[in-house]
């Protein structure tokens, strides 16, 4: 049976690789691979870091490409692979354009499709943008729903999804974490190892603007009130992003602004961290395993279980509930210990696997 396996942007690469491997050590499988490049650099190192070279390669990112235009290119390059690839099976993971786009095509070229990480929703189409909508799409076109948890699963029966479709799987994002976290990696960032590190990602596009300003000042007042710590901020290269970062920021002096780290450094910088502010879905789901707090620079989140179980809290693009909470973690022990207890509702670390029984039983019918 042939297996296409698509990945675009470094959180698709990150959470597609142990599926990949796991599917490449099956004999009964031929396992392609497509990157569309939705992400070029941040997409290769995590490849390159995993060993898995793609067989093919749309490179399809342009500078200030409009989401029309990189869904249109998208789904005509998408549409040409089909044809000329003729696989059995796809599978994308999550909600980018790419996963988008290629649900849609395997639709119009009748080519069964598996939704990795299938049936997270926040209710709200616009939240996250696009997001929200691309994995809604996706789940409306998929035939194999592989949910990360039961609340995913839920999601799904609720729109009416069929059971028999449905898997409860785990997250691979645990998958590819303990397969990492294991190895002994260097943050290659210098830092002060007397003080504090908390760790700081933000690129979610609904918080470009005003809200990112408020995100930076609250960074800025944290390390003004707290010299004993030091934030590490791994700035997205977009220019809504990097550019204010770097104008609000570069001149504080317990703040460093680096280049976003490789999948293995920033692991390595999230084992060392003491908390985490971000507004990344996969951060999320790492920490907690991880045992480390995470503040979420969201006012919704498609991932609840973490904050049910009380490891993240969602604090928004707000300047006061930033610094509040953050404060409280650093000067309160007990509210600390609470978030840091290293549990993880998104899984085991054998996701990959349980895949890979389902298309096997699917090649075997």
């Amino acid at each position: 049976m042939k297996i296409l396996c698509v990945v675009g942007t470094r959180p698709e690469a990150i959470k597609m690789a142990p599926v990949i491997l796991a599917l490449q050590a099956v004999p009964q499988f031929e396992v392609r691979v497509l990157a569309t490049a939705q992400h070029r650099h941040m997409l290769d190192q995590v490849l390159n870091f995993f060993g898995i070279t793609p067989d093919i390669d749309l490179n399809i990112m342009r500078p200030n490409q409009t989401l029309s235009a990189l869904t249109a290119r998208l789904l005509l390059e998408l549409g040409g692979v089909l044809e000329a690839e003729k696989p059995d099976v796809v599978l994308a993971q999550g909600d980018t354009t790419t996963v988008m786009t290629v649900a849609l095509a395997c639709f119009y070229h009748r080519v069964p499709f598996g939704h990795v990480e299938a049936g997270l929703r926040t209710g709200d189409i616009n939240n996250p943008f696009p997001e929200e909508a691309n994995r809604v799409i996706a789940g409306r076109l998929a035939h194999w729903h592989f949910a990360p948890t039961e609340s995913s699963r839920a999601n799904l029966l609720r729109e009416n999804v069929a059971n028999a479709e449905i898997f409860v799987t785990g997250n691979t994002v645990i998958d590819a974490l303990l397969m990492t976290a294991q190895r002994d990696i260097e943050i290659g960032v210098q830092l002060d190892d007397s003080k504090r590190l908390v760790l700081i990602t933000s690129h979610r596009r609904e918080n470009f603007g005003e809200p990112f300003r408020n995100i930076c000042r609250a960074l800025r007042s944290l390390a003004g009130r707290n010299p004993d710590i030091q934030l590490l901020y791994a700035v997205h290269p977009n220019p809504n992003v990097k550019d204010v970062a770097h104008a609000m920021l570069s001149d504080c002096d317990n703040i460093v602004l680096c280049e976003p780290l490789d999948y293995a450094p920033f692991i390595a910088a999230m084992k060392k961290s003491y908390m985490i502010i971000s507004d990344s879905g996969g951060v999320q789901e790492e920490a907690p395993a991880l045992g480390k707090p995470v503040l979420v620079l969201r006012d919704e989140t498609e991932r609840p279980e973490a904050v049910d179980m009380g490891v993240v809290k969602l604090v928004g693009p707000n300047y006061e509930r930033i610094l509040e909470e953050a404060q409280r973690l650093l000067d309160d022990r007990s509210a600390y210990e609470a978030m840091a207890r290293g549990v993880s509702p998104y899984g085991d670390g054998d996701a990959s696997q349980r895949i890979v029984k389902v298309l096997q039983e699917f090649a075997n019918r």
